[in-house]
């Protein structure tokens, strides 16, 4: 949009289309997959029959955690085959990539093709080594009757520590692949007891006391965890003790033709818009100084789609300009004429 000829062009496009089948399948798939939880009915199978769904277990089934929509194509398939390869080979790995690529529906997309139960975890700073392992959760109170003399008893009230196994402990002993999503915004002394899991094949649980404090890591328990490349606000960086354990699969932006079928998947609008907004999508990660994923084109292809509802049937550089814009001022929020000046650089690149 350099000149003034190009701010006169349209970009023609066709009305919204009002078949929303698809859309309305796939709600009703996920709202499907929600009822059959809460009743408890599509949680991960294990050696011991646990489940996830009523009873308050983090252990999913592959079917319930898989990403819908996922697009497969040879590029994602390709990077989704690496990361499974490497599952299948006893190794952790560690999923890299900058916001808005798709690592985490790669990441969840890889741990259902195992076929195991599924644990997730996001990471945070409230994330500490008991929110992973479990921690003492009240105590529970019973009675304990005894009858020494005849027609003369005793009751004992007795208060016992009652312990809540979290995420890891979960994983570890069911077998299941642990999705840990933001790994590296969790404060790294949290990552201690993994060295014990990924070396000796034991966790242990501090605070846990007897023969129970330790558990052996079930020969099925794999680990898969997910980050922003260390330059991102918030991310900790790693003890090399811990990262020399894992196996980094770095994944980046897709291709233009998947970019084009991921929008598609998600919003139900012409295929002209997707391939103007990822088209412009491109334009703008190579330009602009903020991150602009994938993510960002879905969101401005929902927007433009809002428009195109609302009657119009043709939107100028100048609306694209205006969504670009909103889509992407959260990341330079605060920065005083941060949002003038990300409005004149999206101009200018397009």
């Amino acid at each position: 949009m350099g000149d003034s000829s190009s701010r006169d062009r349209k970009v023609r496009g066709r009305k919204i289309r009002s078949d929303r089948s698809k859309k309305k399948r796939r709600k009703a798939k996920k709202m499907a997959k929600k009822e059959r939880a809460s009743n408890g009915t599509s949680g991960g199978s294990s050696s011991s029959g646990s489940s996830g769904g009523s009873d308050g277990s983090p252990l999913s089934s592959p079917e319930e955690i898989a990403p819908d929509p996922f697009i497969e194509t040879d590029a994602v398939a390709s990077v989704r085959d690496r990361i499974t390869g490497w599952l299948e080979a006893d190794q952790p790995v560690h999923l890299i990539g900058p916001t808005g690529c798709g690592k985490t529906a790669l990441a969840l997309s890889a741990a259902a093709k195992r076929g195991r139960p599924v644990v997730w975890i996001n990471g945070d700073e409230a994330v500490g080594t008991a929110e992973l392992v479990g921690t003492h959760s009240g105590g529970e109170r019973y009675e304990e009757r005894d009858q020494f003399v005849s027609g003369v008893s005793k009751t004992t009230e007795v208060v016992r520590e009652r312990w809540v196994d979290n995420p890891l402990s979960v994983a570890v002993k069911e077998g299941a692949t642990l999705v840990y999503n933001e790994f590296s915004r969790s404060d790294p002394a949290a990552h201690n007891v993994l060295l014990s899991v990924l070396e000796e094949g034991i966790l242990e649980r501090p605070g846990k006391h007897g023969e129970d404090r330790t558990i052996d890591v079930h020969p099925e328990f794999r680990l898969l965890v997910t980050s922003n490349d260390v330059e991102y606000a918030g991310v900790h960086e790693q003890q090399d003790a811990l990262l020399d354990r894992f196996v980094g699969v770095n994944v980046d932006y897709y291709d233009a033709e998947t970019e084009r079928e991921i929008v598609a998947a998600h919003v139900d609008v012409p295929e002209e818009t997707i391939e103007q907004v990822v088209d412009a999508i491109r334009t703008l990660r190579d330009e602009l100084d903020v991150v602009v994923g994938t993510r960002a084109a879905i969101t401005a292809a929902e927007g433009l789609s809002v428009f195109a509802e609302d009657g119009a049937e043709e939107f100028d550089d100048e609306l694209l300009v205006d969504v670009f814009t909103d889509v992407l001022a959260p990341k330079i929020a605060g920065e005083g004429d941060g949002i003038d000046e990300l409005r004149d650089a999206i101009s200018d690149a397009l």
